[in-house]
């Protein structure tokens, strides 16, 4: 028996599977993936969680639990959210009059994918420049997530990366 007869028998065949994938998944819902990774500051700094503030700093044999892996969802090629705690608490950036700051909410990361525009205080744009990657907030263009060179500072965001007291370079290595 001969399934495909005639020069379209295989697009339309081709455009019934396209169209009976596309019909089992409810409209504009897009299918994404949590990742995990190992971030660290090119001072070789991890991140940790401190008072509910995330840190960075190094963590020695017995403390290298407290490490806190970043959870990230994709948004588009280069735009991600970033969360922590198995994507429970959210990285965000706030404008504050002229400065802008870095703050952790307690929201889902899952969530954030439903409404991107409205959750755009959560979403940052990911530049990879050789081995490393800088995070800029996409909600305040040209603030950048950073460390200070100083151990356990807080994270924060910067506007000046000529700042030589500033680190925002990270490494970013997927966490198996």
């Amino acid at each position: 028996m001969e399934v495909f007869k005639g020069p379209y028998s295989l697009l339309f065949f081709l455009l019934f599977l396209f169209h009976s994938e596309a019909a089992c998944r409810p409209f504009g819902r897009r299918l994404y993936k949590i990742h995990s990774f190992r971030i660290w500051d090119v001072n070789q700094k991890t991140l940790y969680l401190r008072n509910n503030q995330l840190v960075a700093g190094y963590l020695q044999v017995p403390n290298t639990d407290l490490e806190e892996k970043i959870d990230l969802i994709t948004i588009d090629p280069q735009t991600v959210f970033l969360g922590i705690r198995k994507g429970t608490l959210c990285l965000s950036c706030v404008k504050s009059g002229d400065d802008s700051r870095l703050q952790l909410e307690a929201v889902n990361i899952t969530d954030l994918y439903k409404n991107k525009e409205q959750n755009k205080r959560f979403a940052f744009i990911r530049s990879d420049s050789g081995s490393t990657t800088s995070f800029q907030s996409a909600a305040c263009p040209g603030w950048f997530l950073c460390t200070v060179m100083e151990a356990d500072q807080p994270v924060s965001l910067t506007n000046n990366t000529k700042d030589s007291r500033k680190v925002t370079r990270f490494y970013f290595q997927e966490d198996k």
